[in-house]
């Protein structure tokens, strides 16, 4: 074995590896005065940054966990390394040339397993990059990226490679450098089989994975040919010691210093996603790789945007708009409480996404999407909403109670209210309203259930169930019994112009109107018209009906008057006029003045019409003796 590490070459790593600067590729870092830096500790969820950096003594220390050390315990604690690996890292970032107590250079095959793997996927990614660029075999791969707008620079730029189809090009090189199957094996670049070990990445076109100090660990491998034994379009590099697909960011180490210096992340979906919006001077954005975004990547950007109450950013999250796009809106709110920067959701009209944006519209279009961005919250109530008819009534009600059980679910309680506002506005009723009904959903919902669709479905939930018809006698419906009862009574006191089956709110009154208008009236009492309704009536509930509309007393003291059945009728057609009112008010309320001035303005008249309709039906009904 090779003895020790000099003293003095530790001592000339210490000092070319400033820990200011070691540890800014983890963490962003602002000052604090007196010559010291702050930031978000990365051992310890924390929204306040308690780390301290003082770069002239070389130390660093957190208030909250306790951590601390120099620039080699930072390296050793952030990535898992020995005392050695950290070393050898550094000096081989920095350039110093280590020697050992009993003489000589440290060995490469004996270096630590973690610098060994890294070296293994550096040289692979060179080796793909060099494929890419000069091989016949992948053509198809540059053709992939020719069309996607993508041309030798950004290839380059990004390291995308190619992996010959023979299944044995990287593994043969790297055996070549030194290293040994089960190296490659643990490194995710090669796996083994009944054969014998085998390049894992073959006849695909390769994205290079790095952590934020630029290192390669991982790979992300598009399906090229029709041929490929492997299904899936995208293959990832497995879990390994240095890959763990929760905890890496594609694009970030490019996006890290803009994701800092702009308070700013923008979270696309897929690797060409990254790229184009790199292109189009979306500097900020990353992808996550071949998962969801979930706690770990949240921490990560938390570390980057220095995200808490003093230092806010934005996480901009892309999606596609297909119904995946906006299952991950939905995770995307449960998990939002992880973040103190404001989240948005940028969703392009058309569905397309940033790659095929670019390529369809041009740079401006893909910077426009991200300008574009609402808040998340906005998004995912709009699309609860979407599902309902806002200029109806009974549905404004659903709309209302699905949606506040989303808001109920909300993590983060001080965000409620604010949550609460939006929905007011983007149904248009009482606030008072809403408020309640988020309380009784807050209460019904148990602590951690997924919000549902409040619409009764069937068992096998392939249609909603017809919801149970009330009483036609419910004080609800009094005043349109009433009316029905009058016509019945005395249809030749009746005038049904201005009236039809719309103004009658439950269906069976509804269709009973129908069938009692179906019949001419008469001009005088007449005990045939009668008969005729009972005669003509389709089922025998509406001849039943029909018969106690005809017998049962009115709500009157005195014998009814053409007046007076004129002011009952009146009543019905003033509840039709009011739920008008509230149904324009609502779409008036969700119209922007400034942005739709014409529908606005609009509306508004016809607003002030239908509400002096309104007051003089009510005036002919108190008119008529009807309260």
């Amino acid at each position: 074995m090779a003895g020790r590490i000099r003293e003095d070459d530790i001592a000339a790593v210490r000092e070319r590896a400033h820990i200011d600067e070691v540890i800014s590729q983890h963490v962003t870092l602002r000052p604090a005065g007196g010559g010291s830096l702050k930031g978000l500790c990365p051992f310890h969820d924390e929204k306040s940054p308690s780390l301290s950096v003082t770069p002239s003594r070389g130390y660093y220390h957190c208030f909250g966990c306790q951590a601390g050390g120099d620039v080699f315990t930072f390296l050793q604690q952030i990535e898992g390394l020995s005392f050695t690996e950290a070393v050898e890292r550094l000096a081989g970032r920095y350039g110093v040339q280590l020697r050992f107590a009993e003489g000589g250079s440290a060995p490469t095959q004996q270096r630590g397993q973690r610098s060994r793997l890294v070296e293994a996927n550096s040289l692979a990614a060179e080796f793909y990059a060099s494929a890419l660029a000069d091989s016949a075999e992948a053509a198809p791969g540059r053709q992939f990226l020719s069309d996607r707008g993508f041309d030798k620079d950004a290839a380059e730029r990004f390291g995308i490679g190619f992996a010959a189809r023979s299944g044995e090009a990287l593994l043969r090189h790297l055996r070549q450098k030194g290293f040994r199957d089960d190296e490659l094996v643990t490194a995710g670049l090669v796996a083994s089989g009944t054969r014998g070990a085998y390049d894992r990445f073959r006849g695909r076109l390769l994205w290079p994975i790095r952590e934020l100090s630029g290192d390669v660990v991982g790979f992300g491998a598009r399906r090229l040919f029709d041929d490929d034994r492997v299904e899936a379009k995208y293959l990832n590099t497995p879990d390994t010691p240095l890959y763990k697909k929760s905890h890496v960011l594609y694009g970030v180490d490019l996006a890290r210093r803009n994701i800092s210096s702009g308070s700013q992340a923008v979270v696309v979906e897929g690797y060409t996603d990254v790229m184009a919006c790199h292109e189009s001077g979306v500097g900020t954005a990353v992808a996550t790789c071949g998962t969801a975004f979930g706690d770990d990547h949240a921490r990560l950007l938390r570390r980057l945007l220095l995200d808490h109450d003093e230092f806010r950013g934005e996480i901009i999250f892309t999606f596609d708009g297909d119904d995946a796009g906006q299952r991950a809106a939905m995770r995307a709110f449960q998990g939002d409480a992880q973040f103190v920067a404001q989240t948005y959701v940028a969703v392009e009209p058309e569905g397309l996404d940033p790659c095929d944006l670019r390529l369809s519209k041009g740079d401006a279009a893909v910077r426009e999407l991200v300008a574009r961005r609402v808040p998340l919250y906005r998004f995912v109530l709009r699309n609860v909403l979407s599902r309902y008819d806002l200029d109806r009534a009974d549905q404004r009600v659903d709309a209302v109670r699905d949606a506040a059980r989303l808001v109920a679910s909300v993590r983060d309680r001080s965000k409620v209210n604010a949550f609460t506002r939006e929905l007011t506005g983007l149904v248009g009723v009482d606030i008072d309203e809403v408020r309640a009904e988020v309380r009784r959903a807050s209460s019904r919902r148990p602590r951690g259930q997924p919000t549902t669709s409040s619409a009764p479905r069937t068992g096998n939930g392939s249609a909603p169930v017809a919801p149970d018809v009330p009483d036609v006698r419910d004080a609800h419906f009094a005043d349109e019994w009433e009316a029905l009862k009058a016509v019945v009574q005395y249809p030749h006191l009746v005038d049904v112009s201005g009236l039809d089956a719309g103004d009658f709110t439950h269906p069976t009154l509804s269709a009973l109107w129908s069938a009692v208008t179906a019949v001419p009236l008469p001009t005088a009492p007449d005990p045939r018209w009668w008969q005729s309704l009972t005669t003509d009536a389709d089922e025998p509930e509406t001849a039943r009906l029909i018969a106690g509309l005809a017998v049962e007393p009115m709500r009157t003291v005195t014998e009814p008057d053409d007046r007076l059945v004129s002011a009952l009728l009146a009543r019905v057609q003033e509840l039709t006029a009011q739920r008008q009112v509230e149904a324009l008010k609502s779409r008036l309320q969700r119209t922007n003045p400034i942005e739709q001035v014409s529908d606005y303005n609009r509306m508004f008249g016809e607003l002030v019409a239908l509400e002096q309709r309104r007051r003089a039906l009510r005036d002919r009904a108190i008119g008529g003796g009807v309260a």
